[in-house]
């Protein structure tokens, strides 16, 4: 396979500006069952548009859509990316950030992105643990912080199964004792099953959920490129969910060709399992959009040969024909560029009537594209047979300040169980609290 060179490093030295071409299409055009997909850009650099991260200013907060209202649950924590809600109502937080990836960073390509990360807010080193925030008189304030479970690696997913509480780091699957109510894990890690990672490893998250009767555990594993350039001999198990038994630790690919999948969910309606997942880069503002899309058992979604379906990216040689024959669309583009992470279903009475069943969507922010995309939470409605119906609506926007730095940058989303949402943001190293306006 061919590398991608692209001279990112005078992109660095004009100082990480909007360097390339601007979008033909605004967002809303790349959303929905069908977004636009115009031709790739070529351009001699890549679209680098940067908010540099400032976090929040005293006064400032994200702004909720009408007939919403936003409060901080929890501040000053320390990089919170992802969410999980005990049955109890406490809050699970992973404070955590990318693990050292020396061979991520050799070459000017290497060097060139880490300058980007930095300024982006990506760059601080990782807490390398969970907290427990538990609002014990349910006033929307967690009063009460506790070191849950310390001495991990990059984790990130989370799920519980009975008293089996399971942690996806970045180079394993662990499993800890849990006993109802505690504030903390109990004993010391087991290790259910490695997963991929090494000293190159580009997209680092992994995420976890169980199936509804605990016998299976889904886990996310981003690709180890952007479209390959690495090589594919460096993209074995990636690019992919894995379903793996959490009795054994043995795993089968349930479904790959999805370059960065993170946010996993269950669809009420349907019982289908949902992901979220970050498209490739490089080829313009306008592509490729992100997406939402229910999981096929066997089935492939393109990465790294095509892009929603059967659009080929030509950068990727040598093809691979059947594979693009046989790649899925997805169901739902959510915009290109807008790194959505987190994936939460709401459910009727948690919000107001027009947010009352669908999908709830943390999206990052984008560096790949001008103007801006992403830097917001949004909701795409879904129907009774579990399926969007709808176009993309604002819950919490206003990430981004007047001089285009980012304030904050919504990562994970969860329900609290008592009514409102909550959202992770990473660079204001807060907990946001959304619910009904009063």
């Amino acid at each position: 396979m061919n590398r991608v060179a692209l001279p990112v490093v005078l992109v660095v030295s004009l100082g990480l500006s909007g360097c390339g071409e601007r979008a033909r299409y605004t967002v809303a055009d790349g959303s929905g069952p069908t977004p636009q997909l115009p031709s790739p850009a070529k351009t001699l650099l890549p679209t680098v548009n940067i908010a540099p991260a400032v976090g929040w200013p005293a006064g400032r907060m994200p702004q909720a859509a009408p007939g919403l209202q936003v409060s901080r649950f929890a501040g000053d924590l320390d990089h919170p990316r992802w969410l999980y809600v005990l049955p109890n109502g406490d809050v699970l937080v992973a404070e955590t950030n990318a693990p050292a990836k020396p061979e991520d960073a050799k070459g000017i390509r290497g060097w060139a992105m880490k300058r980007v990360m930095a300024r982006a807010g990506a760059a601080v080193p990782s807490p390398d643990h969970i907290t427990l925030l538990r609002d014990a008189d349910q006033d929307g304030v967690a009063e009460i912080r506790h070191t849950f479970a310390d001495g991990l690696n990059s984790p990130f997913g989370m799920a519980l199964v009975g008293t089996d509480f399971y942690v996806a780091d970045t180079d394993k699957l662990l499993r800890f004792h849990y006993q109802p109510g505690a504030r903390q894990v109990t004993g010391p890690a087991e290790v259910v099953t490695s997963l991929p990672a090494g000293p190159l490893n580009h997209h680092w998250t992994k995420n976890v959920i169980a199936s509804p009767d605990g016998r299976r555990l889904y886990v996310t594993v981003g690709s180890n490129s952007n479209v390959g350039e690495n090589g594919l001999d460096q993209e074995q198990g990636r690019a992919a969910i894995w379903e793996i038994d959490p009795s054994t630790g043995k795993h089968r690919l349930f479904a790959t060709g999805l370059r960065n999948p993170n946010g996993l969910a269950w669809e009420p309606h349907s019982g289908a399992l949902w992901t979220a997942v970050n498209e490739r880069d490089e080829i313009g503002s306008d592509l490729v959009p992100d997406y939402i899309t229910s999981v096929q058992a066997g089935g492939f979604y393109g990465w790294p040969y095509s892009y929603y379906g059967q659009h080929v990216d030509e950068r990727v040689q040598p093809q691979d024909p059947a594979k693009v024959a046989q790649a899925q669309v997805p169901d739902y583009a959510v915009g290109p560029h807008t790194a959505s992470l987190g994936l939460a279903f709401a459910g009727p009475g948690v919000l107001p009537a027009r947010f009352g069943a669908g999908a709830l969507i943390g999206q990052h922010g984008s560096w790949n594209r001008k103007p801006h995309s992403g830097y917001k939470v949004i909701f795409v409605p879904f129907d009774a047979s579990g399926k969007p119906s709808g176009k993309p609506m604002d819950v919490l926007d206003g990430f981004l300040n007047e001089s285009g730095q980012a304030m904050g940058r919504p990562v994970g989303v969860a329900l609290d169980g008592h009514g409102a949402v909550l959202v992770a943001d990473d660079v204001g190293n807060t907990i946001w609290r959304v619910s009904k306006a009063r």
